[in-house]
C-alpha cells in the first residue's frame, strides 16, 4: 500500500569535524575499555570471543546503556589487553581491537587479518538550509559513523531489499516503508534493518532506532557509513569462523527464534479477503471437497468492517458479516484449521474505537499532548502508542479477547507503520526515532502478552515490518505487497536469503504474488512450487484473482495439490528445520555460498539455493522456461527427486524443465524424514516415519538429526532427538537410529534407498532378517520397519 517517505538528508557539505581527535587517556573499568579524547569517550566492550561492542560518546551528552536489539548480556572476563606508548590493543582467541594513539585510529582484526577500521569515525554532518516541504522534514545536521572498507568484499544486509545479493554500491535509507507493486528493484522496503555483513565473513550491527542510512560505498571510495538524525553512537562487530557461526553468533546476541507451532507449517488460506463467514466457511469446505491440505485460514479486514476504508480501528467482530465468528473459529477448529485475523495499529476517527482510545490516552500526540490525527488510504486516523504501558496494555486486551475467542494466532499489518509523520510524538520519542522499532514493539507486547496469559500456547505473530532481534519474539516477516508477475517473483529468493542471514529465518512471500489482477497459472504454480521450500507456504492476493488453489483452473489446481502434498510429506524434515533454528538461528533457506564458502562466483548468486543442508532448489523465475543451468554444489553428489538421475558435485549442468515441479536435488549418502500426506497437521504423527536414502559409495559416513514433539505446546515435556547415522563398510551399508528419549517413542515406515545397482544379499533389522522389495530397473530398494526400544539397527548386504 502506498505511502509518503519522509525525506530527509539533502546535499551537505563538509564532514571532517574530528580531523584533530586526540587520545587523552584511558582505563579499565570493570572490563570495560573506556578511552577519552579531545571530543568525547569511547567505550569497548566484549561480549563473547566473537563480539564487541563500541561506543562513542560526544562530549556533553550522557551515555545511553538502552538496546532494542540486544539481550546477550557480556562475558567479558576472558581477553588480554595490552598498552604502550603508541597503542592499546583487547584481544581474544579469536578477535583483536587495537587503538592507535596517534593519529587515533580503531582497527579490528579476526585471527590477526584485518577486517576494518574507522576512517573518520564520529563526526557530524551539517546540511545546508532547505525549505520544508509539506510531509518532509530537514534536519540540519545528522550524526556519522565512518569505517574503511577492503577494496574486494562484497556487502549484504541492510533489510528486505531488491537490488542484486552483494548490495555495495548502493546508499539505503533505514526507513521502513512498504513499497506496493514492486517487481526487480526495490531499494526501500518494509524491513530496514541497520545491518552490514561482509563477504570476509564478519558482521557491523549499528545499534541504534532513529531513522538513517547505511551508505556502502555508495561513491566507490571504499568507504562504509552509518548516518542517523540521533540516539547512540554503538555499533557491535561481530566475526564467524563459518557463514554458520556469524548468524549464530549474531542471532545469540539479540536472540533466537522460538519454535512455532508444527502447524504454521502448513498451507494457508488466505486472501485480501473473506467479506463473510459464509464465504470463509465455503472457502474451507472446497479444500475439504477437493483433498488439498490446509491448515489456517487468514481474515483480512472484513471481519471487523463491511468497507475497506472508514472501519479501521473497530476490532470488534462485524455480526452482520460474521454473525457466529466463535462457532465458526471452533467449527474450524474441530477440521483442524486455525483461525488468525488480521489487525492494524491505526484506529480512524470514525471507528468504534476512536472515542475510547482518546479517553484512555492510548494515542500518538501532537507537541501539546492532543491525538496526532492524519488523513491516509484507509482514513482519518491515529495511531496507537505502543510504547506506553496503557497503549500496550489496551492492545494486548483485544488480542487476549480475540484468543478467548478460539483465534490461533495474529496478523499485524501496516506495520511500517504505514504512515507516521514525524510530527507525532510517542512514549519513547518522535516518530522519526522509533518509526524502525514500531513493529518490532509490537510483535514484542503480542509476545509478552501471550507468554503471561497463555504461556503453553506457541504464538503465530505473522508481521510485514520489524527490526534488529525482532526474531526473538516469534515475528513471521513476509515481503510485503509484491506484484503479481514474474518480475515480482525474480526478487523473491534474494529477500529471503538476505533476512535469513539478518536473522529472520521465516521471511517468505505471498505466494503467487499480491498486487494486480494478473491471471497467469503457469506464475501462480512456479510461485507455488517455490513456496514448498520456503519457511511458510501461505498464498495470498488482491482478491480480484483467486490465490486459493481451490478456485484455479484444473491444471493449475492439479499442480498446486501436488505441490501442497510434498510440503506436508517434508513436514519431519522442515519442522527439524524449525528446531535448528530455534537453537542456532541458522535460516531454513542457505545461500550456496554456506556451502563453498571459498567459491568467490557463488557470493553474487541467487538463482539457486539450500533448503535446509541437504536439498538444492532452483526455482523457475521465467515464462515457457524449457531449460536451466544449474551449479552443483562441490562437496557432494546430488541427484534429482524426481527422476533419480544423479550428478556430480562441482558440475554446472544445463537440464530440462517440467511443468510438474521445479528442479529439486537432495544430497546423496544422508537420510532424508518424509512423512504421508495429511489433510491437515492435526492428523500428522510423529511415528508414522519414512526415510529416503541416495546411494553414493563415496559418502563412507553420514549423521544427521530430526526432532519430534506435539507440536503446540511451548513447554514440551519430552520432546525426542531421532540420530540417524548411515556407514559403509565391507560391502554392507549400516543404517542405526537412536532416539534420546527412553523409553522411546514408536516410529515406523518405510525405508526408501536409491541408486542402489545390484539387488542386496540380505537384509537384517535388529539381527532378523526381514523382507524387501528391488526395483532392479530404477534401482531402488524399499522395506518395512518398526522402531519399538530406543535404538534400531539395520544391515544391508550389499
Amino acid at each position: 500500500m502506498k505511502k509518503l517517505f519522509l525525506l530527509f538528508f539533502l546535499s551537505t557539505i563538509g564532514f571532517a569535524q574530528n580531523a584533530n581527535r586526540k587520545y587523552l587517556s584511558h582505563q579499565l573499568n570493570e572490563n570495560v575499555l573506556e578511552i577519552k579524547t579531545s571530543d568525547g569517550m569511547y567505550f569497548f566492550q566484549l561480549y563473547n570471543d566473537k563480539i564487541i561492542e563500541t561506543t562513542f560518546v560526544p562530549k556533553g551528552e550522557k551515555f545511553n546503556p538502552n538496546s532494542h536489539a540486544v539481550v546477550l548480556k557480556p562475558n567479558n572476563n576472558r581477553f588480554e589487553f595490552k598498552q604502550s606508548t603508541d597503542y592499546l590493543e583487547i584481544k581474544t582467541t579469536h578477535l583483536e581491537v587495537q587503538i592507535v594513539k596517534s593519529p587515533f585510529k580503531i582497527s579490528y582484526y579476526k585471527k590477526g587479518e584485518l577486517l576494518l577500521s574507522e576512517k573518520l569515525g564520529y563526526f557530524k554532518r551539517k546540511h545546508e538550509p532547505l525549505e520544508k516541504v509539506k510531509g518532509n522534514i530537514v534536519y540540519d545536521s545528522t550524526e556519522v559513523i565512518q569505517f574503511n572498507l577492503n577494496a574486494t568484499e562484497k556487502l549484504y544486509g541492510g533489510g528486505a531489499r531488491v537490488l542484486g545479493m552483494n548490495r555495495r554500491g548502493n546508499r539505503l535509507a533505514l526507513y521502513n516503508r512498504a513499497d506496493y507493486g514492486y517487481e526487480t528493484r526495490s531499494e526501500l522496503m518494509n524491513f530496514t534493518i541497520p545491518i552490514v555483513i561482509s563477504s570476509k565473513k564478519y558482521m557491523i550491527h549499528f545499534d541504534n532506532a532513529p531513522i538513517g542510512y547505511l551508505d556502502l560505498d555508495s561513491k566507490k571510495e571504499n568507504v562504509l557509513e552509518y548516518e542517523t538524525i540521533s540516539g547512540r553512537k554503538t555499533y557491535q562487530v561481530i566475526i564467524g569462523n563459518s557463514w554458520e557461526n556469524l548468524i549464530a553468533n549474531y542471532t545469540e546476541l539479540t536472540g533466537r527464534q522460538p519454535l512455532p507451532p508444527r502447524w504454521a507449517l502448513g498451507n494457508f488460506s488466505s486472501r485480501f479477503g473473506y467479506h463473510s463467514e459464509a464465504e470463509a466457511r465455503k472457502t474451507i469446505q472446497k479444500f475439504k471437497e477437493e483433498n488439498i491440505p490446509v491448515d489456517a485460514i487468514i481474515l483480512d479486514l472484513y471481519w471487523f468492517g463491511k468497507e475497506v476504508q472508514g472501519t479501521m480501528g473497530n476490532l470488534e467482530v462485524y455480526r452482520d458479516s460474521f454473525p457466529t465468528f466463535e462457532k465458526m473459529v471452533d467449527d474450524f477448529s474441530k477440521m483442524g484449521i486455525k483461525t488468525i485475523p488480521i489487525t492494524e495499529p491505526f484506529i480512524l476517527t470514525t471507528s468504534k474505537k476512536w472515542q475510547e482510545a482518546v479517553d484512555k490516552k492510548i494515542l500518538a500526540t501532537d507537541s501539546i499532548g492532543k491525538p496526532f490525527t492524519y488523513d491516509f488510504y484507509f482514513g482519518n486516523t491515529g495511531i496507537i502508542d505502543i510504547f506506553k504501558s496503557s497503549g500496550k496494555k489496551w492492545f494486548w486486551d483485544i488480542y487476549r479477547d480475540l484468543a478467548n475467542k478460539g483465534v490461533s494466532g495474529v496478523w499485524g499489518d501496516l506495520g511500517e507503520p504505514e504512515v507516521f509523520p514525524a510530527a507525532a510524538r510517542t512514549y519513547d520519542g518522535t516518530a522519526d526515532e522509533v518509526h524502525n522499532i514500531y513493529g518490532h514493539n509490537w510483535a514484542k507486547l503480542v509476545f509478552e502478552g501471550y507468554q503471561k496469559d497463555f504461556p503453553t500456547q506457541r504464538p503465530f505473530i505473522l508481521m510485514r515490518s520489524g527490526y534488529s532481534g525482532s526474531q526473538r519474539y516469534g515475528m513471521i516477516p513476509w515481503s510485503g505487497d509484491v506484484n503479481r508477475t514474474w518480475g515480482g517473483l525474480s526478487g523473491q529468493v534474494e529477500i529471503s536469503l538476505q533476512m535469513g542471514m539478518q536473522g529472520f529465518a521465516y521471511m517468505h512471500s505471498d505466494l503467487g504474488g499480491f498486487a494486480g489482477a494478473n491471471l497467469d497459472d503457469e506464475l501462480y504454480v512456479r510461485w507455488l512450487q517455490y513456496g514448498v521450500f520456503n519457511p511458510i507456504f501461505r498464498p495470498h492476493a488482491q482478491s480480484d484473482v483467486a490465490s486459493e488453489p481451490i478456485f484455479r483452473s484444473d491444471w493449475a489446481k492439479k499442480l498446486a495439490k501436488k505441490a501442497i502434498e510434498l510440503r506436508y510429506q517434508m513436514l519431519p524434515y522442515n519442522y527439524s528445520l524449525a528446531y535448528e533454528n530455534s537453537q542456532t538461528g541458522i535460516p531454513f533457506m542457505r545461500p550456496l555460498f554456506f556451502e563453498e564458502p571459498e567459491n568467490e562466483a557463488l557470493l553474487t548468486k541467487s538463482d539457486g539455493y539450500l533448503w535446509g543442508k541437504d536439498f538444492l532448489i532452483y526455482p523457475i523465475m521465467e515464462g515457457k522456461q524449457s531449460t536451466k543451468e544449474i551449479y552443483f554444489p562441490k562437496n557432494g553428489n546430488w541427484t534429482d527427486i524426481y527422476s533419480a538421475k544423479k550428478y556430480s558435485g562441482g558440475s554446472t549442468e544445463k537440464i530440462n524443465v517440467a511443468s510438474t515441479h521445479i528442479p529439486t536435488f537432495v544430497r546423496n549418502g544422508v537420510l532424508i524424514p518424509m512423512t504421508k500426506v495429511v489433510q491437515t497437521t492435526n492428523n500428522y504423527q510423529n511415528s508414522n516415519l519414512d526415510l529416503h536414502f541416495y546411494f553414493d559409495e563415496k559418502v563412507t559416513s553420514s549423521e544427521r538429526q530430526f526432532y519430534f514433539d506435539e507440536g503446540n505446546n511451548s513447554t514440551e515435556n519430552n520432546p525426542e532427538l531421532l540420530t540417524c547415522e548411515t556407514e559403509i563398510e565391507k560391502k554392507s551399508l549400516f543404517i542405526s537410529m537412536e532416539s534420546n528419549v527412553f523409553p522411546s517413542k514408536e516410529k515406523k515406515g518405510m525405508i526408501h534407498i536409491f541408486l542402489l545397482s545390484k539387488k542386496p544379499k540380505s537384509l537384517l533389522i535388529d539381527g532378523k532378517k526381514v523382507k524387501f522389495q528391488y526395483d532392479k530397473i530404477a534401482k531402488k530398494l524399499t522395506f518395512d520397519y518398526v522402531m519399538t526400544s530406543n535404538k534400531s539397527n539395520i544391515k544391508i548386504k550389499l
